[in-house]
């Protein structure tokens, strides 16, 4: 893994290698059962070279915590390893060049279940065109990969701007511990993100900083 990580700090397969201030490559367990993937960095993820440390980031520890896990025991990981420009999507050309680095990830962890977070990593882990709104929530198996199973779910950023993607985030998120072949207990979130100060400045009309398309 760390040979890996060397190649994506000093990747320069496209553009995007040009204006960041770190690659990020991924982080957390690399022996975890369970990975999630992404699709890019926004501006905090950059800054730091970690995934998901920005609002959404702080949604999905918390979504973690609900079924009895950290961040440190899993792996997180994103689809694209460099901050597209003004966090716009990301393009098919930048999704194929980078996508060997994601490929060799799964391959080094080999987790039971990967949760892809949104549209992007959905539909690259998939194969498919079915957008995260048909699919979250129906786990599937990996297509060339047997014994792995792929768990599509909105990516936490969208539940900062609708409540309602947050129930289905929750609802989704208490199947993972049967995926693992765990049993967790699920206390609500709803009270602590509608006190979150990034879900009263969104309601407020600014945008969020650090989100590329999720549906």
């Amino acid at each position: 893994m760390e040979a890996l990580r060397i190649q994506v700090a000093g990747c320069r397969k496209c553009a995007l290698a040009e204006k960041r201030t770190n690659a990020v490559f991924g982080s957390g367990s690399a022996g975890s059962r369970l990975m999630f993937v992404g699709e890019a960095p926004g501006y905090h993820e950059d800054q730091q070279g970690v995934p998901f440390v920005g609002r959404a980031g702080n949604l999905l520890e918390k979504l973690l915590a609900r079924i009895g896990l950290t961040r440190g025991e899993v792996y997180i990981a994103n689809v694209l390893k460099c901050r597209p420009p003004d966090n716009r999507d990301p393009l098919i050309e930048e999704i194929q060049l980078c996508r060997t680095f994601l490929e060799e990830q799964v391959s080094i962890i080999s987790p039971l279940v990967i949760c892809t977070l949104g549209n992007f990593a959905t539909k690259l882990l998939t194969g498919r065109a079915e957008g995260i709104s048909r699919v979250h929530g129906q786990p599937q198996e990996m297509p060339d990969r047997e014994g792995t199973k792929l768990f599509p779910v909105y990516h936490p950023a969208a539940a900062l701007y609708t409540p309602a993607n947050l129930k289905a985030l929750e609802a989704d998120f208490d199947l993972l511990p049967s995926l693992l072949g765990e049993t967790k207990a699920q206390p609500s979130l709803e009270a602590d993100t509608k006190n979150d100060d990034a879900v009263i400045e969104l309601k407020q009309g600014q945008p969020e900083p650090e989100q590329l398309g999720l549906f």
